[in-house]
């Protein structure tokens, strides 16, 4: 009679979770008018429990997104606006001096919330934009001899613009790799442009919906312990091993690639593949992960760990041509 309540209460609070986090997808597809990828890729990256980078025209509901997770979602939210004269310690933080004790205070910086949008993040110079990565790798920051704890649902939405690349820093490809996605969306139809314009009405007439009920932190952290307990085939794992092995050594499934890569996707590739696939495949209320999750996801992982040569990018190949390729070529289970 215990195992059997057991069994109950665990088949209760995998069902809880699912329809917590679709009823969160459906409120931010709600409020992100017409941007179904960056809505499900920041689901999924809260899911996989990564961060994200997202490169978009202005006015694309980027910083909306991110603000509507953090309004629907137990926790805090902060926007940090990255600027050529930011410091480090302007992210992480810095120890104050206090007279009266003579003794100094560590002053949490604007990186201490659950949700943080790193707004044009390629703006920063290098130590900056390594402040913010190192501490989305490790979940901390040390300033001076003590180390500081981030929040366990600390999630970082990186954003910049494709437009302007005028006193910018690139971000290094070793930097990126620390990310989970790198995700590009584009301008909105006409109909979802009306769509957005209505919405706006709305708000300015003080008619938008109410706010949804929060969500809380340990609903989300069932979902994850859920997204890592689905099956996957071991005939799947091999194809998401070779997908990315092919992405080092092209020439083994199309002759003509041999000499495009430079540097393929590291081993942080594979484990982001697999966590976006399983967090992808329970998002879409199924208990075991396809080859279309896998495919689904992987130019939004790997792109950005993809280095093609100088003769590649010459011939006009970018990183989005060459994974179609080995996508179409990687043999499926």
């Amino acid at each position: 009679m215990v195992m059997a309540d057991t069994n109950l209460a665990h088949s209760s609070r995998k069902g809880d979770a699912r329809a917590e986090m679709q009823r969160l997808r459906d409120h931010l597809d709600s409020k992100v008018i017409g941007q179904p990828v960056l809505t499900e890729r920041l689901l999924l990256s809260l899911l996989a429990d990564g961060h994200l980078l997202v490169e978009g025209a202005p006015g694309l509901a980027k910083t909306t997104a991110i603000k509507a997770l953090s309004d629907a979602v137990e926790g805090d939210g902060h926007r940090i606006q990255f600027t050529p004269d930011l410091l480090p310690s302007d992210l992480t933080g810095s120890e104050v001096f206090q007279p009266e004790t003579s003794s100094f205070r560590f002053e949490p910086g604007p990186v201490f919330h659950d949700f943080v949008l790193a707004d044009e993040i390629n703006r920063a110079p290098a130590k900056v934009q390594s402040a913010l990565l190192e501490a989305m790798a490790e979940r901390q920051v040390t300033v001076g001899a003590h180390t500081h704890r981030l929040p366990d649902l600390f999630l970082v939405m990186a954003t910049q613009n494709p437009i302007e690349q005028e006193g910018t820093y690139p971000l290094p490809e070793a930097q990126l790799d620390r990310l989970l996605m790198y995700v590009r969306i584009d301008s909105l139809e006409a109909d979802a442009e009306r769509e957005v314009l209505r919405l706006v009405r709305r708000q300015a007439r003080g008619e938008d919906e109410a706010e949804m009920e929060k969500i809380t932190q340990d609903t989300v952290f069932e979902a994850r312990r859920q997204v890592m307990s689905l099956h996957l085939s071991d005939a799947l794992e091999e194809y998401i091993v070779q997908l990315v092995i092919a992405t080092r050594d092209p020439g083994r499934y199309e002759p003509r690639l041999s000499e495009a890569v430079e540097w393929g996707a590291s081993s942080r590739g594979t484990i982001a593949l697999e966590r976006c696939a399983r967090a992808r495949a329970w998002l879409h209320d199924r208990d075991y992960v396809s080859p279309e999750d896998v495919q689904n996801v992987a130019k939004d992982v790997l792109r950005h760990r993809v280095l093609l040569s100088f003769d590649a990018e010459v011939e006009g190949l970018d990183p989005d041509a060459f994974l179609d390729a080995l996508i179409q070529r990687v043999p499926l289970p």
